[in-house]
C-alpha cells in the first residue's frame, strides 16, 4: 500500500510553500495538481514522477472530483507515494476533507500538509492586516458561491452583523449580490473593500473601494478571478502599510477610498 499526502501549495508565490510540503513533492511518485498551483513547484518533482493535471475552471472540470478520488485510491493501491497538490490550504475550500474521507474509507495511509491560504496571504501582500486591535477582533473565511438550497439572506445577515472582517473566496461574479445583501443587513455603505487579483504573484493587482462602490469599480476594471475580496475597516490600513508594491511594483488601481 502506498501513501497520499494532501499538500497545500500556498497562494501563488512558490516560496510560500512549507518545508514539509516541498519535501513531499520531491519524493512523490505521482503528483495530482490543481489549476492555481504555481508551475515552478512541479520542477521540484523527482525524475520520472508522473504529473497529473486536475484543474478546475468555473463550469469546466478537467477531472471531476469523483475521478480524482478514484485516482488517489488506485495509485495508492499500486504502492505509489502520491501528492495531491492544491492551491492554498487543502482543508479550506480545497475539498481536501472529501478526499481524506475517501482515503480513510479505503484504509489508505495519508497525511495532511497545511498550506498558507489566500485569505491570509493575499491581504498580507496587499498591506491589509486581517485583525487589528483597533479595528478587527474576528475574521470569517467565506465562499462567494451559492450552494443549492442555501438560505443566502440568512448567511449574509449573520456575516454582516457578527464578523468584523470578511475574506471572500470565489466571489467576483457574485459581488453585486453580496454587496447588496451586506448593505441590506446593516453594513455601512462606507465600509472599505479590497479586491486582490492574483495575490502574492508578480501579477498582483489591488482594487480598493467601498461596499457601495466596489461592484461597479470591479465591473469597470480588469479584475476577475482568481481574486480575494476583503470587507472591513482593516482595508483602510493598506495606505499606511502596503509594502509589496515597493518591493516589486505591482499594478495599482486607484478608486474611491
Amino acid at each position: 500500500m502506498g501513501k497520499v499526502y494532501l499538500v497545500g501549495a500556498g497562494p501563488g508565490d512558490p516560496d510560500l510553500i512549507t518545508v514539509k510540503g516541498l519535501k513531499a513533492i520531491q519524493r512523490a511518485d505521482v503528483i495530482l495538481y490543481d489549476r492555481l498551483v504555481n508551475q515552478s513547484l512541479l520542477e521540484e518533482a523527482k525524475l520520472g514522477a508522473e504529473l497529473v493535471y486536475c484543474g478546475k475552471l468555473p463550469n469546466h472540470h478537467t477531472m471531476k472530483q469523483e475521478a480524482i478520488n478514484e485516482a488517489l485510491v488506485s495509485y495508492a493501491k499500486r504502492g505509489r507515494t502520491i501528492v495531491r497538490l492544491k492551491g492554498g490550504d487543502p482543508f479550506l475550500f480545497g475539498r481536501g476533507g472529501e478526499e481524506a474521507e475517501v482515503l480513510a474509507a479505503n484504509r489508505i495511509p495519508f497525511e495532511i500538509v497545511p498550506g498558507i491560504t489566500a485569505g491570509m496571504a493575499a491581504p498580507s501582500y496587499a498591506g491589509i492586516p486581517m485583525t487589528h486591535r483597533e479595528a478587527s477582533a474576528s475574521v470569517a473565511f467565506v465562499t462567494g458561491h451559492r450552494r443549492e438550497g442555501e438560505d443566502h439572506h440568512k448567511k449574509w445577515k449573520h456575516l454582516a452583523q457578527g464578523v468584523d472582517t470578511l475574506a471572500i473566496y470565489m466571489g467576483v461574479s457574485e459581488l453585486p449580490t453580496i454587496s447588496q445583501l451586506l448593505l441590506e443587513h446593516g453594513r455601512p455603505a462606507s465600509t472599505p473593500v479590497a479586491v486582490i487579483h492574483w495575490g502574492t504573484t508578480e501579477m498582483q493587482e489591488t482594487l480598493v473601494g467601498t461596499l457601495e462602490t466596489i461592484a461597479q469599480d470591479v465591473e469597470e476594471s480588469s479584475i476577475m478571478n482568481p481574486s480575494m475580496i476583503v470587507v472591513g475597516e482593516v482595508v483602510a490600513y493598506r495606505e499606511r502599510i502596503k509594502w509589496f508594491e515597493q518591493l516589486k511594483p505591482a499594478q495599482e488601481i486607484s478608486t474611491a477610498q
